[in-house]
């Protein structure tokens, strides 16, 4: 699909870095820009920690700054020529997740910056309101990559899963304007049910009816994680970006025993855009 409202989910301390990284997407597709301040709560240390004065003063410093923030926000996205609209949350005691499912009910892609991405508390917030709430795409944009809605190469990984389909419906028009996709399995097995006898024909055959140009990778895992493998091959293509489907096993079992998510989320180099 073509992403035509952006939502851009910002921490109060890395504003400068992620909106300049939101702008520049958004610019690059045409799309009008929702910028989310986030700011965070200290956390309550007593029962009755909340009436502190301490706290209550904490409180009023970290909303002064959130009202900096938004509107140093406005003010350097009014010099730029995109559509754009700033909004700010204070997140108390509860979690942000709500408040961002909410508003990227609204949202065609929600965007998860170089310091959202290095914030961990942040990220799962944004991960929670976004995948979990109203299912929308994510792209995670990591540290020291190059930030884009127009890659050349996408390396679209496949396990013949509903959560790799969606990834791929979403990410349709990025890749029919790509010069190359390539479709990525590791380890895969010919099943009746799932992939067939010719594990990633199908979804091949699907996407070259988009007009995209596709090759079919299956590589062996050797003993490596499948996320090793993924981000290993995606250098070796040079690839633009990673489409992937999130958490194809529960969220539990990601949170507990790890998973291609959970190690996208915590070491991806490149840009991810994540669907489920």
């Amino acid at each position: 699909m073509s992403f035509k409202t952006i939502l851009a989910v910002v921490g109060v301390s890395q504003t400068d870095r992620d909106l300049q990284v939101a702008t520049d997407i958004s610019d690059q597709v045409s799309a009008h820009l929702s910028a989310l301040i986030v700011g965070f709560a200290p956390q309550p240390t007593g029962r009755y920690a909340t009436l502190a004065p301490a706290w209550l003063e904490q409180r009023e410093r970290n909303l002064q700054a959130l009202g900096e923030a938004a509107k140093k926000a406005r003010d350097k996205l009014s010099t730029r020529e995109i559509s754009f609209d700033v909004d700010s949350i204070y997140a108390e005691v509860a979690s942000a997740t709500y408040d961002i499912g909410e508003r990227a009910l609204y949202a065609d892609l929600i965007l998860i910056g170089p310091g959202a991405f290095e914030d961990d508390d942040l990220k799962k917030q944004i991960i929670g309101g976004g995948l979990f709430q109203p299912e929308r795409p994510v792209l995670l944009i990591p540290p020291e990559c190059t930030p884009t809605l127009k890659p050349k190469t996408v390396l679209l990984a496949w396990d013949s899963r509903a959560q790799s389909a969606h990834a791929a419906r979403e990410a349709l028009q990025l890749m029919a304007t790509a010069e190359s996709v390539h479709v990525t399995m590791v380890d895969p097995t010919a099943t009746l049910r799932t992939s067939g006898d010719e594990p990633g024909a199908d979804v091949a055959a699907y996407l070259a009816r988009h007009g995209i140009d596709v090759t079919v990778d299956a590589l062996p895992s050797e003993g490596r994680s499948v996320a090793q493998v993924l981000q290993r091959h995606a250098v070796d293509i040079a690839a633009d970006m990673i489409v992937m489907g999130a958490y194809g096993h529960s969220r539990l079992r990601e949170l507990v025993f790890g998973g291609v998510t959970r190690s996208m989320l915590d070491e991806a180099r490149l840009p991810v855009l994540m669907a489920r």
